[in-house]
């Protein structure tokens, strides 16, 4: 607020007390047994060690900003083999396998589809349907309408009673209604309302599409003498032409390879898999490859998202309580601050958004990685307290940092763009002054490489050689 006047005197603070802070309590005194991460060093003084406390790092939720090339997921490989020198538990969304390179010995490879790069023993996992709920269904299949939403709805809810009582189902396995009698059905609806209503009840999605033209009948037979309003009438030809529609898209939607780690039957549950990790002491890091699932039908932010909710369901539950859970999101633009669905039936994936406002309280944290910091929601970057911010170009980026932060201004924010690659400024609540730090590097660097264009595009056959392409002149 006020500048220092002519010949007033300037204090430069020593480096090694400078790296000092970020393990510092609030009483100014240093445990001698504090837990702490080996991050880098003071930039131009590499003997002064910058060790972070987690709870300072993690404790209201982290960040890591950074342009393509300025050294994020070194910093994210750097912050995953630090945890690994404590009893931490890290579930890591590895959006691109770039982080195949971390250590089986203290860390479970998972992947759902196939992606082309897998760890040397990597397992398949799957995210079951049951992992979703009834809205998910509707906004993915998008029912256009007033005759399609509440068909996919009865449909849902038939396939819901069949799963409880098979013995209701026709030989292929829909709940048939054409010329049925409504008496024996309605029961079991009344009898298993509770579960019917629930929009987390399972049920067979690969029979949505069947099940949903069953439902084009009429409420009772047309004309006289064929049973009245206890049976249910013949096919609704209006009806059933406006669901075809719908129906077909449930059918490529399902056998889409895209959701072949959803409604496919390879691999163990998330759930499953997620449980085996807590329970193993002696393993810290969980890493789910999402490299082979697809963009097509919006599948990444889907599942990205289902998995969000599983994670948070488990965390109100208690599970984290007495050791916390750190989810490290890499690429987190491409999943934050999305829908899907048509008008009739959006939803927003906020699963992330819910974690980032009421996780800590039950013992889970968030860190988020991106090179897109503009497309992180303002309800997101409200509840980060910390950011690690690598080189950002763009002045859109910059103003997000200035806005997230009350202790860096626009004179501040322009050094931004002239940090060299590994370099990072730690802002945060808990730090009082910005952090200016070499990240060290990893012990196992991620693959994250470009193409080596002068080993791909330099021509070193001779004359008659197979490579011998000569260029015409």
């Amino acid at each position: 607020a006020n500048y220092p006047r002519i010949a007033d005197r300037v204090f430069a603070a020593p480096h090694d007390f400078v790296a000092h802070i970020p393990v510092l309590q609030e009483s100014g005194t240093t445990p001698k047994d504090v837990v702490a991460l080996d991050l880098g060093s003071i930039r131009g003084a590499g003997d002064a060690a910058v060790s972070v406390r987690p709870e300072k790092l993690f404790g209201r939720h982290c960040a890591i900003l950074g342009a393509t090339g300025g050294g994020k997921s070194w910093t994210v490989a750097r912050l995953l083999q630090e945890v690994t020198h404590h009893r931490a538990k890290v579930l890591l969304l590895d959006a691109t396998s770039e982080y195949r390179t971390l250590l089986s010995s203290n860390t479970l490879h998972f992947h759902l589809g196939e992606p082309v790069d897998k760890a040397k023993e990597s397992e398949s996992c799957s995210l079951p349907a049951q992992d979703f709920q009834e809205s998910d269904f509707m906004a993915l299949f998008e029912p256009a309408g007033k005759v399609q939403g509440p068909k996919l709805r009865e449909a849902i809810r038939s396939l819901r009673l069949v799963r409880i009582d098979p013995t209701l189902a026709d030989n292929t396995g829909v709940l048939k209604k054409e010329g049925m009698e409504k008496a024996g059905i309605e029961k079991e609806w009344r009898r298993h309302s509770k579960q019917l209503e629930d929009p987390r009840s399972p049920f067979d999605v690969t029979l949505l599409a069947k099940q949903l033209l069953a439902e084009c009948v009429f409420p009772e037979p047309v004309g006289r003498g064929l049973g009245g309003p206890s049976r249910w009438g013949g096919v609704n030809s209006n009806d059933y032409s406006f669901c075809l529609s719908l129906a077909a898209r449930i059918h490529s939607v399902v056998t889409s390879p895209a959701f072949s780690p959803v409604f496919g039957e390879s691999g163990r549950p998330f759930g499953s898999c997620l449980g085996d990790f807590l329970s193993n002491p002696n393993v810290r890091i969980m890493r789910l490859c999402l490299g082979g699932v697809s963009y097509e039908f919006r599948a990444r932010e889907f599942i990205v998202n289902a998995i969000g909710r599983t994670v948070l369901n488990a965390a109100r539950q208690g599970e984290f309580r007495k050791r916390p859970l750190l989810v490290v999101l890499d690429e987190a633009h491409n999943f934050l601050g999305r829908s899907i669905g048509s008008e009739d039936s959006r939803i927003y994936l906020d699963s992330f958004e819910l974690i980032a406002r009421e996780g800590r309280k039950y013992g889970l944290n968030i860190c988020l990685a991106t090179q897109r910091p503009r497309d992180l929601t303002e309800g997101v970057l409200s509840q980060i307290g910390t950011l690690i911010v690598h080189r950002l170009t763009n002045d859109r980026d910059r103003e997000i940092v200035e806005r997230a932060c009350g202790e860096i201004d626009r004179s501040a924010s322009a050094f931004l763009a002239s940090l060299r690659s590994g370099e990072a400024v730690i802002i945060g609540v808990d730090f009082p002054i910005p952090l200016t730090v070499q990240i060290h590097r990893p012990s196992t660097p991620p693959a994250s490489d470009g193409p080596d264009y002068q080993t791909a595009w330099r021509y070193d056959g001779g004359p008659g050689s197979s490579e011998d392409v000569s260029s015409p002149k």
